[in-house]
């Protein structure tokens, strides 16, 4: 936030402060300054004006960051935004954003529905809630899963509504010039459907989405702008043509294979699994209105996506935390730590919601750790989430400080 230098020093005193890196904590004294921090070590001296915090027997740990939501998908039907006003599209955004927050996620990589002006509202201190790393629109082919016109319409794709989360663009040429025009209006990332999907009305989970030359366009237009591409895709057949093609993350990838995970380790690729929209459908779905037949098939996907990380963790994949929630389901973003820890130490949990998202971010050292130089962003727990990952996924009974750039959240 723009707010930081008005934004009193800050001490948290003799607190464990977890090395995510190492996987250790030590005693020490967190120092900030300005937003950021400055010190962190033993016996720090107390800038004048400092607020003090005691953190005996407490556990300091690095603010969360979920690396892939949509912070404006008020509601599970992704097509009614398109038709939503933007006034009531924003209210119901500001809301799930400050929810967000209080969850401990201080920083979030939006994959389709954010754009500039909630990244600068938050920025400048005009709108609570999390840092933004958006995309702007998704890229889709015809009939590909950001493509939400009903088998019967024939209008443009483009052109309804302010708040749709995907833009249509076939061919090469198109691709390029939608890829820049996200990059335009202050993209981080470019996101690219490259595989079918739940939410749109008339392509199979199943079918691979995109020419690899189309792919492979938008990978370069990315890298041209020092950007890079985030992919869509479910199947074994999409994760590994999107991985040929160049992108940088898979959203997703609950049926990769072997292939998949060779690929990940020469394109030093990120997988960024999203569970935890799986056991929400799982636990809830037959209230929103799941048949028994989908609710089956939801809870194959999931067991399928469980298997996927605890293969991908062996293999040495680099794994960000993704939850991917929409509507009422916002409210259970922490139980993805709790899915993460059946299949991987509560340490490489953590990680994936600091370091390696940091990594993924390109916010390396400067997000995800407590370390001078990095934005003062932190939890202050009454227990230890590295003796008990369920710290983080039960949050509001351990949370006692919520810190973003060095400002204390009430």
């Amino acid at each position: 936030m723009s707010t930081t230098l008005e934004t009193p020093p800050l001490v948290i005193r003799n607190a464990s402060v977890l090395d995510v890196e190492a996987g250790t904590y030590s005693t020490a004294d967190v120092v900030s300054v300005a937003g950021k921090i400055s010190s962190v070590g033993p016996d720090a001296e107390a800038p004048n004006g400092a607020r003090i915090i005691d953190g005996t027997g407490k556990f300091v740990i690095p603010g969360l960051i979920d690396a892939h939501v949509h912070v404006v998908a008020s509601s599970a039907d992704f097509r009614s935004l398109t038709y939503t006003p933007a006034s009531y599209v924003y209210a119901q955004t500001a809301r799930i954003m400050g929810e967000m927050l209080r969850r401990g996620f201080t920083t979030v990589r939006d994959l389709s529905g954010a754009d500039f002006g909630l990244a600068m509202a938050q920025e400048e201190g005009l709108l609570e809630g999390p840092k933004i790393h958006f995309c702007g629109h998704a890229l889709s082919q015809t009939g590909g899963h950001g493509d939400m016109r009903l088998p019967g319409e024939d209008h443009d794709p483009n052109g309804r509504g302010c708040c749709g989360i995907g833009r249509v663009a076939d061919g090469v040429d198109a691709v390029r010039a939608a890829a820049r025009d996200e990059i335009r209006k202050g993209a981080h990332h470019i996101k690219i459907m490259a595989s079918g999907g739940v939410s749109s009305p008339t392509d199979r989970i199943d079918s691979t989405q995109y020419s690899m030359e189309e792919m492979r366009a938008a990978v370069e237009e990315a890298q041209a702008a020092n950007r890079y591409v985030a992919a869509h895709a479910y199947t074994a057949r999409a994760i590994n043509r999107a991985l040929e093609a160049g992108v940088r993350s898979i959203e997703h990838g609950n049926l990769l294979d072997d292939e998949s995970l060779r690929l990940f380790l020469e394109k030093d690729a990120f997988l960024v699994p999203t569970l935890v929209t799986y056991w929400a459908l799982k636990e809830e779905g037959k209230e929103f209105g799941l048949t028994e037949e989908m609710w089956a098939k939801v809870d194959s996907v999931l067991t399928s996506g469980l298997e996927a990380i605890s293969r991908a963790h062996q293999a040495g994949v680099k794994m960000a935390f993704g939850s991917d929630l929409l509507g009422g389901m916002h409210r259970h973003q922490n139980e993805q730590f709790r899915l993460l820890g059946k299949v991987q130490p509560a340490i490489d949990a953590i990680r994936s919601a600091t370091t390696t998202a940091a990594l993924l971010l390109e916010r390396e050292g400067e997000l995800g750790v407590i370390a001078p130089g990095a934005d003062a962003d932190m939890l202050v727990l009454g227990a230890d989430p590295v003796a008990d990952i369920s710290v983080l996924a039960d949050i509001p009974e351990h949370l006692e400080y919520l810190i973003q750039n060095g400002r204390e959240i009430a």
